[in-house]
C-alpha cells in the first residue's frame, strides 16, 4: 500500500471512530439521553453514590456547560472582530472545570490521571465541587438553581453576592433548575431513578 493511500486510510478513519465527541440526541428527555449513553447513567450513580449529588442535578447541569459535549471548549475571542486572541476561559469538557479548579479536584480526590472529557471523571468532579458547595455555603445538593449560581461564579464569587447583579445568570439558572425538575420527572417515569 502507498504511502499516501495509507495515510488517507489513518485520517479517514480518525475523522470518523476518533471517539464520540457529539451530543445525544433529544436532549430534552433525559432517558432517551441515557438510553443512548448507558454509560452516562452508571457514571452519574457512582458520583451521586460518593459525593451526594443527585443524577437530574448533575444532567441539567452538564446540559447547560456543554450540551453533552465531551470535549466542549469556550469559544475564541477577537479583537477588531477578525484577530483571534485565544479562548475565553480554560473551561473545558462535559463539565467545562476551568484548568485550576479541575487541577484543585485533582489534588483533593488524589485522581491525577481524571479527564475533563471523560464522562466518569466529569460527573465525580461535579459530584465533588457541588459537595464543597454545600460544606461551605450550605446550598442543598437538590437545589439545582444555586448549585449551578455557585457553580458558574465560583464559591468564592458566590459567597460575595456576585450572582446577583446578573440577571442574565440567574435567569439561565432558573432554567438549569427547571430543567433538572423536568430531568428527574422523565428518569422517574422511565424507570431510572
Amino acid at each position: 500500500m502507498s504511502r499516501f493511500l495509507r495515510m488517507g486510510v489513518l485520517l479517514l478513519l480518525v475523522s470518523c471512530g476518533g471517539g464520540n465527541n457529539s451530543a445525544p440526541r433529544n436532549l430534552d428527555s433525559a432517558c432517551s439521553i441515557l438510553d443512548q449513553r448507558p454509560k452516562y447513567l452508571s457514571a452519574m450513580q457512582r458520583a451521586e453514590s460518593r459525593w451526594g449529588v443527585p443524577v437530574h442535578v448533575q444532567m441539567a447541569t452538564i446540559y447547560q456547560e456543554s450540551k453533552f459535549v465531551s470535549n466542549a471548549k469556550t469559544p475564541h475571542r477577537y479583537t477588531l472582530g477578525v484577530i483571534p486572541m485565544g479562548r475565553q476561559s480554560s473551561a473545558f469538557g462535559y463539565s467545562q472545570a476551568l484548568d485550576g479548579t479541575w487541577e484543585d479536584y485533582q489534588k483533593s480526590t488524589r485522581r491525577y490521571g481524571a479527564r475533563r472529557n471523560k464522562i466518569t471523571d466529569a460527573t465525580d468532579f461535579m459530584g465533588w465541587y457541588m459537595d464543597q458547595s454545600e460544606k461551605k455555603l450550605g446550598i442543598s445538593k437538590w437545589d439545582a438553581t444555586s448549585q449551578y449560581l455557585a457553580y458558574h461564579e465560583g464559591q468564592t464569587g458566590y459567597s460575595r453576592g456576585s450572582h446577583m447583579q446578573k440577571a442574565w445568570l440567574l435567569r439561565v439558572a432558573a432554567e438549569v433548575g427547571s430543567r433538572a425538575e423536568l430531568y428527574q420527572r422523565q428518569l422517574i417515569a422511565c424507570g431510572k431513578l
